[in-house]
């Protein structure tokens, strides 16, 4: 019995050993090693030559069982002895071989082979090396070039060519006020207004089509409602097969920039603007004096004739006709004269309410019965050094041209007050230093005068009426009394609504101190207190907000009605200054349901027409608050502060 189970262990260990023989040469012949890879030879040797031994004790094994079968006394041959001696010590050596190659070898099957030698397993390791550290220093280069964008002032931007943000920095986050996780995910028309949103969608199509190296700038929306002038840099951006996987943004703040090219666009426009009218001036006048000299010939020429027809009293007729048109020519050259500041004047002390006050006598017989004259002279005495009558002829020109403007009736208004310049007015013919001025104002609800009009309102000889109504010269002459008397004229129209021309003339010396000695303090900052501002002219809107931000006040600009209530809606504001007229929604409209559901809503109006052109019109209120335009940044901070001042007041009495 025990010779069977020697047998029958020999025989499994035998068909064991040559199993795993096979499990090495096999995939070691497949992968073409089986000259190099010495290590899984041997391996193979030594479970081959395990498995020829066990199959030859089991040879023996056999005979033993059958010797015992055939005789009682039977053993194996002495030749199998020595031949399972001399396998044993083949069996040893292949071993020692074995051992002597498995210690130069640290795995006996490497990642990526089935086995591996030692020299390509140290050419395997080198390579993964320097992998390791090149991938390494790409990862320290990526995180060195993501701390710089991170904290760089621009904007930094990564989108799908969809436009869906995919990276925003740090940058960005200052610049739009949004945070990086509420805007990766979204799509970056949100900070797109719908007059800007063609650049953005013909910025993404042209890099869709190909495009590279892609420049613009454009207006964009802040989280706070804000607007602000941002210069785009739009690059693609490809992956590993040159497909267009994204698109790379960089933005930065121009709106200093933008504020200050229109800054120097209006002084260059100014300049040219004075520099046109002092030309026009010097031809004008080289024109009316050679024109006097012509029709001191034909006056006395004409004076002589007559002189010598007393019996012919058609040629006297014809003669008198002559007489009147030369008159007529006369009156043209000294209004030339006088926008050169070529005519005699006789400046002296004069209160502006009495000057008012006549011209109103004057008009009121010959305006027509459908206008409705009103004059608002001042509280006390505005006194400026100026030539009476040329003080009235600028009131009555003006008037006429308001008249003129209305052919189916309307109001005319005329008002005397002081105002205060900052002196960067952008509106000004010519620019006025800063200080305190006297003010005339003439109103009209006539059709208004369109920008390419005014550009050219004060040029000498350019009229829009009819041939033969005008001469051209009304307005020219009221630029040249004004700016001889050292003021400036500001216009503001709109056409369909009216006009408003703002005379500014220098007080009298008594009048100015007098002035000065009521100045108020400083106003009080505003204390982050949120002001909303409604304002369609977006570079008035600019400065409003500076001024309101310098003050100490939270702004959010809105451009018309509808978006301010949509943004109060969001974010209450603390008080309101908007304009009166404005394309879709007025201000007072606006107010009325802003205060719907807050009564006592602090509003501030603010307008290019006058308080009591729009008072008496019954546009708006006459006892709201209200500031007129232009206005310099102290007077509208004052002016805020005396509205927020007035409805703490009233709510302390309550």
């Amino acid at each position: 019995m025990p010779d069977q189970i020697y047998l029958l262990g020999n025989l499994m260990i035998m068909m064991a050993y040559a199993a795993i023989m096979m499990a090495i040469l096999v995939p070691v012949s497949r992968a073409g090693q089986l000259r190099t890879n010495k290590l899984a030879v041997a391996t193979a040797m030594i479970f081959f030559s395990c498995a020829v031994g066990h199959g030859l004790h089991a040879v023996m094994g056999y005979r033993t069982i059958m010797s015992e079968a055939a005789s009682l006394h039977g053993h194996p041959g002495r030749e199998w002895i020595w031949a399972m001696a001399s396998w044993d010590a083949v069996t040893a050596m292949i071993g020692v071989y074995y051992w002597s190659l498995r210690r130069g070898y640290a795995v006996l099957l490497g990642p990526g082979a089935i086995y591996v030698d030692p020299w390509g397993q140290h050419r395997i390791n080198e390579a993964n090396a320097r992998e390791t550290a090149a991938r390494e220093a790409a990862e320290s280069n990526r995180a060195f070039l993501a701390t710089v964008a991170d904290h760089i002032d621009d904007a930094i931007i990564g989108a799908t060519p969809r436009g869906i943000v995919t990276a925003w920095n740090r940058g960005a986050e200052r610049l739009f006020g949004y945070p990086a996780e509420e805007m990766i995910g979204r799509s970056i028309a949100v900070l797109t207004d719908p007059d800007t949103m063609g650049h953005q969608r013909s910025a993404l199509a042209r890099i869709n089509a190909g495009e590279t190296d892609i420049h613009y700038t454009g207006r964009r929306v802040r989280k706070d409602g804000t607007r602000v002038d941002v210069a785009f840099d739009v690059e693609p951006i490809h992956d590993a097969t040159g497909a267009l996987s994204g698109v790379a943004v960089v933005a930065r703040n121009v709106t200093a920039a933008v504020e200050a090219a229109e800054q120097q666009r209006a002084m260059a426009e100014r300049s040219h603007q004075a520099q046109r009218m002092e030309s026009l001036g010097k031809l004008a006048g080289g024109v009316a004096h050679d024109f006097n000299n012509i029709l001191a010939i034909i006056t006395n020429y004409t004076e002589f004739a007559a002189e010598q027809c007393e019996d012919k009293p058609e040629v006297r007729a014809d003669l008198s006709h002559v007489r009147t048109a030369a008159g007529r020519a006369t009156n043209l050259t000294r209004q030339l004269l006088t926008f050169t500041r070529g005519d005699a004047i006789q400046p002296q002390l004069m209160d502006l309410n009495p000057a008012v006050a006549e011209v109103q006598a004057m008009l009121a017989r010959t305006i027509g019965e459908d206008i409705a004259l009103i004059t608002v002279p001042a509280a006390e005495p505005v006194s400026v050094v100026a030539d009476p009558g040329q003080i009235q002829q600028v009131l009555l020109n003006l008037a006429i041209n308001a008249r003129d403007a209305m052919p189916g009736g309307g109001t005319l208004v005329l008002e005397v007050n002081t105002a205060a310049l900052g002196g960067d007015e952008i509106d000004m013919q010519p620019p006025l230093p800063a200080g305190t001025y006297a003010r005339l104002l003439v109103s009209d609800t006539g059709e208004g005068i369109p920008a390419e009009v005014a550009e050219h309102i004060f040029e000498p000889f350019y009229t829009t009426k009819p041939h033969g109504r005008g001469t051209g010269l009304g307005l020219a002459t009221v630029y040249g009394i004004v700016t001889e008397a050292g003021g400036s004229i500001n216009l503001y129209s709109e056409p369909g609504i009216g006009t408003t021309f703002r005379i500014y003339l220098p007080l009298a010396e008594s009048a100015a101190q007098l002035d000065t000695s009521r100045s108020r303090p400083a106003p009080r900052d505003g204390a982050g207190r949120t002001v909303m501002v409604v304002e369609d002219e977006p570079a008035l809107a600019r400065v409003v907000t500076r001024i309101l931000g310098n003050g100490g006040y939270h702004v959010v600009t809105v451009e018309n009605g509808p978006a301010a209530l949509a943004a109060d809606a969001e974010h209450p504001c603390d008080v309101l200054l908007t304009d009166v007229i404005m394309p879709e929604m007025s201000g007072p409209r606006l107010v009325e349901l802003l205060r719907e559901g807050r009564p006592d809503l602090p509003v501030l109006y603010m307008s290019g027409y006058s308080n009591g052109l729009l008072g008496t019109t019954h546009v708006i209120d006459e006892d709201i608050a209200f500031i007129e335009k232009p206005f310099t940044g102290p007077d509208l901070l004052q002016k805020l502060q005396d509205v927020l001042d007035e409805v703490a007041g009233a709510s302390a009495r309550q």
